[in-house]
């Protein structure tokens, strides 16, 4: 708020309304944060010219895929903060032995946090065909156990090859958790899809919702605007101590990932000839904000290296 007012004294009277809409809009937030017992811990609102590595966000470099066969390589060039947002763009160009570019970013070792809330507001890029956009968190402990005993929760998927078939892909988006070890060539994972009533690929911002406790896992879609729609995913982790009980595995510290895949598995398309999404030239994902929220029981179930969100929550 200091700064704000630092700025409104030199401004002026265009200055001042910019600066007092500013000041409104961290209330909001924190407003926001309070309802239902929750209040925000962390966020970023991407306000900056360029992404926090320092304190908050690992840009990924390499080949994509993870084992899931994408198409892409994921250089630094692909990320990009701009106009408030966190930008990924995939391009059609050839670069270090790869067809496609985009970006995947992530918030390892820098940025967890265990139960609460989260949600984050995206543009999604018309996915016909081949682009595979995501919002997901995967356990902090995946360098030590790897996947998929480290857990895995998918908010949003979109670009799934069943979607392609029922030409449905600007509707059809899904929710997962993936868990366990793998044991004759399956592990554990529980998947639901939805086709949606209206489209999330309409150049428009769409919000997604996690709300995870000591129970289940819920997620929730356009709750700003539909507060009382149900969830479109909601799974049961409070089983714990049997054979790939749920509850062993999602009740650890986790962390943020966001990326823009081209092709692969999910997509069904793992030629480069039938990536027809970046034929009339780049494509974006666009991140508005992304905001944790935790309850009393919760709250310091996080970490984050640029140190207590609180001190600084006043300069959004």
């Amino acid at each position: 708020m200091q700064d704000n007012l630092h700025i409104l004294s030199w401004l002026g009277k265009a200055g001042f309304i910019a600066g007092l809409l500013a000041i409104l809009f961290h209330f909001n937030v924190a407003l926001a944060g309070v309802a239902n017992g929750y209040r925000i811990v962390w966020a970023d609102e991407f306000n900056g010219n360029k992404l926090d590595t320092k304190h908050t966000w690992n840009i990924e470099t390499g080949n994509g895929g993870s084992g899931n066969n994408e198409l892409e390589y994921n250089s630094k060039r692909s990320v990009t903060v701009e106009d408030g947002c966190l930008i990924l763009t995939a391009r059609r160009e050839f670069f270090k032995g790869r067809n496609f570019t985009s970006g995947r970013v992530n918030t390892m070792h820098k940025f967890t946090f265990k139960h609460g809330m989260i949600e984050a507001r995206v543009k999604i890029p018309a996915t016909s065909n081949g682009l595979w956009p995501a919002f997901w968190l995967m356990g902090e402990n995946f360098s030590s156990v790897g996947w998929p005993q480290c857990g895995e929760i998918d908010i949003f998927e979109m670009g799934n090859g069943d979607g392609i078939k029922i030409s449905s892909q600007d509707r059809y988006f899904n929710g997962a958790c993936h868990w366990g070890y793998y044991e004759n060539g399956s592990y554990p994972n529980y998947f639901h899809a939805v086709n949606n009533n209206y489209s999330l690929q309409d150049g428009k911002f769409h919000t997604f919702t996690l709300v995870w406790d000591d129970d289940s896992v819920s997620m929730y879609l356009d709750r700003d605007t539909y507060p009382n729609n149900p969830p479109y995913y909601h799974f049961d982790i409070s089983e714990k101590g049997k054979k790939w009980a749920a509850g062993d595995y999602f009740h650890n510290q986790m962390f943020i990932i966001f990326d823009l895949a081209v092709g692969g598995y999910f997509t069904g398309i793992t030629s480069g000839d039938g990536i027809t999404a970046l034929d009339a030239g780049h494509s974006e994902m666009m991140v508005d904000y992304v905001r944790v929220y935790q309850k009393d029981n919760e709250y310091q179930s996080y970490f984050w290296k640029g140190g207590n969100y609180s001190d600084l929550s006043m300069n959004l």
